[in-house]
């Protein structure tokens, strides 16, 4: 028994490391900057943390066909303790849940206008990742994913500590949605340059029969929930 175990934790390492030395493809990789400082989300695109920090855009469909909207723009930063995500989303006509409640989190929050980050830490597991999503009026939810076994993931009862703030500018038809995840409920004790994580980034806008789903690596299925179509993001 203990030999049978020895061999499957020197084929996970090797699997690791075979993975590990594979070239990256540039276009799958998103950079997230180090800060020195943490500091609570405004959802500002012009704040000093955000100035002259690049981005990924979004503008394909589940099987990589154009959509009908101006790119969605992505950045990243980070510290010791949290990382931070500033969504950029031009739309076309917001479809905002009723009510809508900021203080607390919102189960099904996909039924509306959303922005979503799927992001994972393990790389030999790698049907385990966390869901987060902000809607353009505030609202949040995170889960936990388990594509692998569904009935033992936490789903919406798994609990991050993200905050999130948003804001409607409606004179640009634009929203914006920033997060800041602790490095934590990801799995990371300390994350440190070059480190990389797995991330799917999603939106969703509009109503049925007429949503618009776009991704920025295309999923090549009609949902978002395919691991193996998430990017790389690396701690620069």
């Amino acid at each position: 028994m203990f030999v049978v175990v020895w061999g499957l934790a020197i084929f996970s390492l090797l699997l690791l490391g075979l993975f590990l030395q594979q070239p990256t493809d540039p276009a799958n990789v998103m950079e997230s900057y180090a800060a020195a400082v943490d500091w609570e989300p405004a959802a500002n695109p012009a704040a000093a943390e955000w100035t002259g920090i690049a981005g990924v855009e979004l503008f394909k469909g589940f099987f990589g066909d154009p959509v009908p909207l101006s790119p969605t723009v992505v950045r990243s930063r980070w510290t010791g303790k949290n990382l931070y995500l500033l969504f950029a989303c031009p739309y076309l006509k917001l479809n905002l849940k009723p009510n809508p409640v900021t203080g607390a989190e919102t189960n099904q929050l996909w039924n509306w206008d959303v922005a979503e980050a799927f992001i994972g830490s393990d790389y030999l597991k790698t049907s385990v990742y966390k869901e987060f999503q902000i809607s353009p009026q505030g609202e949040f939810v995170d889960l936990e994913i388990d594509r692998d076994n569904p009935k033992e993931q936490k789903g919406v009862e798994w609990q991050s500590g993200f905050t999130v703030a948003a804001r409607i500018d409606a004179r640009k038809k634009i929203w914006y949605g920033e997060m800041k995840i602790p490095f934590a409920s990801l799995g990371v004790k300390t994350p440190h340059v070059a480190d990389e994580l797995r991330i799917g980034l999603f939106r969703i806008e509009g109503a049925e029969p007429k949503r618009i789903y776009v991704a920025w690596r295309p999923t090549g299925a009609t949902t978002f929930h395919v691991p193996s179509a998430f990017g790389s993001l690396v701690l620069k």
